[in-house]
């Protein structure tokens, strides 16, 4: 993150995003977790996004059978312990208790709102300039731009640029490695730099939550992205990713 000395060692991603084993039935879900170099000041500044990141992540629908675990075992302890108060601040907007009904008496309430999305956002980044450090041996100079897969959005452009980044990044993912020792809590991905010298990633955490970065490096000077320059300028624009297509404006 800086070019301080570091003091430390930090886990990427933050280590209370795995549960202990006593929620998992002694499962060791804690071994061989990757770590990276920190100097003090990052690492005791993020000590809070990374609770932050943990309430965000673990309780959302959808996530394996160890999120859920994770969920009810050190996740509600430690929002018992704050008396609730840190999953406010997870949520900035909490609008309603949504019911889900799956069937006849199966149902589950959950809370619909609106996330912090600018410090979901800083999360992943940090995860992703660790992971940069342990690929390449090096600090990440650039950009990083980021998609959440797993958030959902009101119909239009965002949610339909969602998914065709999604599908785009699927189309290749599967002949890929996936890196990471725990891989029921997090995986990752790493895409071989294009002809533009930009990295991608896949970030995957609980089997479900996917999060897609494009790491342009200051070195890099990709040419002007025509097609987000016809959807900003609200023309009909349709991109096809082998037989799916995707309708902007």
């Amino acid at each position: 993150m800086c070019s301080q000395s570091a003091t430390s060692r930090e886990h990427v991603p933050p280590k209370c995003l795995f549960p202990v084993a006593k929620d998992v039935d002694g499962l060791n879900l804690r071994r061989d977790l990757t770590t990276v170099p920190s100097c003090f000041e990052h690492n005791s500044a993020k000590s809070a996004d990374d609770e932050f990141l943990m309430m965000s992540l673990a309780g959302i629908v959808g996530n394996n059978s160890i999120a859920y675990r994770h969920w009810t075992g050190k996740v509600d302890r430690a929002l018992k312990r704050s008396s609730y108060r840190v999953l406010h601040k997870a949520i900035l907007k909490p609008e309603r208790i949504h019911r889900l009904v799956f069937s006849d008496n199966r149902f589950m309430d959950v809370i619909w709102g609106k996330p912090d999305h600018a410090r979901l956002h800083k999360c992943f980044r940090q995860i992703l300039r660790a992971l940069y450090f342990k690929d390449f041996g090096e600090r990440f100079e650039g950009e990083i731009k980021l998609v959440l897969g797993f958030l959902k959005h009101e119909p239009g452009n965002a949610g339909t640029w969602q998914d065709l980044v999604r599908a785009r990044y699927m189309v290749d993912a599967d002949s890929l490695p996936r890196q990471g020792s725990n891989p029921q809590v997090f995986y990752h991905q790493r895409f071989p730099p294009d002809e533009f010298g930009l990295i991608a990633y896949r970030l995957c955490f609980y089997g479900a939550l996917d999060v897609f970065a494009s790491l342009i490096p200051v070195s890099s000077a990709p040419p002007p992205n025509l097609t987000s320059m016809l959807i900003d300028g609200g023309i009909k624009t349709i991109i096809t990713v082998g037989e799916k297509a995707f309708e902007f404006n």
